[in-house]
């Protein structure tokens, strides 16, 4: 059974020398912004992608680190901390983690945060020959960060050094990297902007994915003052609600194995669109099939994950899956009884809300069923009634019909 396996590297051992006084005992990366440390954000980013091993690059020492993040749990993820014995560079760093790296793996800073669907950056396919993709962004003045110019075909034709005030793209500071990579690290000090990527370049190797996003990063006093400003804001997203078989999937009755899915038209690329669009977005399915015996709580989550698996190649995916498995008059034991949470009761949009940092103004539902519909409307949202056909094309719609709501 296909589940999605992402692990991710964090580049965190930055001395963050500009912030002052700020990183004289704490990494820059463990600077409190809006109420946690900055990578606390970033480690929540990565899990609703579907990352679920995150390697730290920590520099010198790992004990800072350690002492808070503790090694992953309270993210869902696991945490591998990999020291930097003398400083090395980003390039030597990656070195140092190159006994736990996956075949292909998400790269990112620590002091920064690209606010993007990250599975643009690592859906496939990379072009023939290419070993890494850069997510960047587009700016009207790149004079700060320098230049990225792309071909047609999406590869880097070259990276321009800080100059002028002209519009362009920016490097956003996540990759998706192949780990033959690790071949052309030398010893000793080893920069990847510096050395590898413009080598990769010079080959036609590396590629650029432009993506819309906010864009900050908390390097300098002023951009970690604006971080402390907008971060908080940026942690809440409006969600939407989808119901699963029926709107995801056909709805053969108690679909409970992946034999058994049959996509509706365009279900991934709505959950793309949606993600894109920067939706939280949340499966809420009542599953009677557990009450009734005809299978088992472990059997609806290990589909649940099989579907993101899926998704992850069409770039799309769900960032929690809420299920009921009561009925009020069928089955035995605890699931047999009147529960809030099997629609149309609003249980598992209450229980979504209680959990993520949702932001109700622009949140929605849709669904196939008045039940869905019913459900919405007792947890105070909107609701869409989807009568079949392109789902992708339905939402849209969606989003444009709320666009126009005063």
């Amino acid at each position: 059974m296909t589940e999605c396996r992402l692990q991710a590297v964090i580049l965190a051992g930055g001395k963050g020398t500009r912030l002052g006084e700020r990183t004289r005992e704490t990494p820059k990366p463990l600077l409190t912004v809006a109420g946690r440390p900055f990578i606390e954000h970033l480690l929540f980013e990565l899990k609703r992608h579907g990352v679920t091993e995150v390697i730290l690059l920590v520099g010198p020492s790992a004990e800072p680190f350690r002492s808070r993040l503790g090694g992953g749990e309270r993210f869902g993820v696991r945490l591998i901390y990999v020291e930097e014995p003398s400083p090395a560079g980003t390039g030597g760093a990656i070195r140092y983690a190159g006994r736990y790296l996956d075949d292909r793996f998400l790269l990112m800073n620590g002091d920064s945060w690209f606010d993007v669907n990250l599975l643009r950056v690592t859906a496939p396919p990379l072009a023939e020959g290419v070993i890494g993709r850069i997510a960047l962004r587009e700016l009207a003045d790149t004079a700060r960060y320098g230049r990225v110019e792309i071909a047609e075909d999406g590869r880097v034709l070259s990276f321009t050094e800080k100059v002028d005030a002209r519009p362009g793209y920016i490097n956003g500071g996540i990759y998706w990297l192949d780990r033959s990579l690790l071949d052309r690290l030398s010893e000793g000090n080893c920069s990847l902007e510096h050395d590898i990527f413009p080598a990769l370049t010079a080959e036609g190797r590396l590629a650029g994915i432009a993506l819309p996003g906010r864009f900050l990063d908390i390097g300098t006093p002023e951009d970690f003052e604006r971080a402390t400003r907008t971060v908080g804001s940026w942690s809440r997203r409006p969600a939407v609600f989808l119901d699963r078989d029926g709107v995801l999937n056909k709805d053969g009755g108690y679909v409970h194995r992946p034999d058994q899915i049959e996509w509706v038209d365009g279900a991934a690329r709505a959950i793309a669109r949606l993600n894109d669009a920067g939706y939280f977005v949340f499966v809420v399915t009542n599953q009677a099939g557990v009450a009734r015996g005809y299978y088992d709580e472990e059997t609806v989550q290990t589909l649940h994950r099989w579907i993101n698996g899926r998704l992850a190649g069409s770039a799309a995916h769900v960032d929690a899956f809420f299920y009921c498995p009561h009925h009020p008059t069928e089955g035995v034991g605890p699931y047999r009884q009147a529960c809030d949470c099997r629609k149309p009761a609003p249980g598992m949009l209450l229980q979504a809300m209680a959990e993520w940092p949702i932001d109700r103004t622009g949140s929605f539902l849709i669904g196939d069923k008045a039940s869905d519909l019913e459900a919405a409307d007792a947890a105070g949202l909107p609701s869409f009634l989807f009568p079949g056909g392109d789902l992708d094309g339905f939402v849209s719609a969606c989003l444009s019909d709320l666009e126009t709501v005063p």
